[in-house]
């Protein structure tokens, strides 16, 4: 942890430069392209789910579902996007919030979402097919144990509070993309891995993943807790902001893993009732979506 904040608030000298100028054009790429993104990924669900409507009548699809996925988009859009999304670049604790919105409050949204259910839904049978077998595949068996996903997702804060990868990440703007994509994607998989409604062929019963998701509160506590009191932090950012930060971190991340316990636990039942089903990965019925593959 650092007293100063290194040239990263002056880093922008094309601002002073008109909003014509080539500098400002290249700072505003970023902005077009999640943008472009995030508007491509809206419109892509609404397609499919019209698809998944018209292929399948006497099914449809939850209009929860897709509410839930447009609104993943959007608290991206709030945390990639003007002004969160360039003080990101310069404040830790613009950083922080960003962290929270991209790596635990958006991946929520989106996997209640059941993209991949949608998806078996709304493609050709023989598309579907591939798609099951790709979801029986050792690496995505692998990427979606809750053990891997928890390693992927809370294990790598520490590497990246504790050593010097987040002053080497920030320092350049293509690192701090690769930043939030590992946040977005670690997110997602472990959201999908402890409470996703698609299907997950090693995924645990629910007691096990409630042990999980237990341990993934406490390496959280303990991390915005070793941060607030500068125990071992490796930040290049001012003390005060560091601890600012690291409440986000605390009482954020809180209240994003009571979100995912409750979804966990409204699987609770279906489980029960299902479970010699379950262990078929992509079963009939409400835990899995009801997808016809064939």
């Amino acid at each position: 942890m650092d007293g100063g904040h290194g040239g990263a608030q002056g880093a922008h000298p094309g601002h002073r430069d008109g909003p014509g100028s080539g500098e400002g054009l290249l700072e505003a790429a970023p902005t077009v392209l999640v943008l472009v993104l995030l508007l491509a990924a809206a419109v892509g669900y609404l397609c499919a789910a019209r698809r998944a409507r018209r292929r399948n009548p006497g099914q449809g699809w939850s209009g929860r579902r897709s509410a839930s996925f447009l609104g993943g988009l959007a608290v991206l859009a709030v945390a990639l996007l003007p002004p969160l999304g360039p003080a990101a670049h310069t404040d830790f604790r613009g950083h922080m919030a960003q962290h929270m919105l991209i790596g635990m409050y958006a991946p929520l949204a989106l996997v209640l979402a059941a993209p991949v259910t949608l998806a078996l839904r709304a493609l050709p049978p023989s598309r579907a097919r591939r798609l099951t077998a790709l979801l029986h595949s050792p690496p995505a068996r692998l990427l979606t144990r809750p053990a891997v996903a928890l390693a992927l997702s809370t294990g790598t804060l520490g590497l990246l509070y504790f050593t010097p990868l987040y002053d080497t990440a920030t320092a350049h703007p293509a690192g701090h993309w690769l930043m939030n994509a590992h946040f977005l994607a670690s997110g997602v998989l472990f959201a999908h891995a402890v409470a996703g409604p698609d299907p997950a062929p090693a995924r645990p019963g629910v007691p096990a993943r409630l042990v999980y998701l237990g341990l993934a509160v406490a390496a959280h506590a303990l991390i915005a807790q070793a941060m607030y009191g500068g125990i071992f932090v490796h930040i290049h950012a001012p003390v005060d902001r560091v601890r600012q930060g690291a409440e986000i971190m605390y009482y954020a991340g809180d209240v994003a893993e009571l979100l995912l316990a409750a979804a966990l636990v409204a699987t609770w039942r279906p489980e029960r009732r299902g479970r010699a089903a379950a262990r078929d990965p992509l079963p009939p019925g409400p835990a899995s979506g009801g997808v016809p593959v064939g």
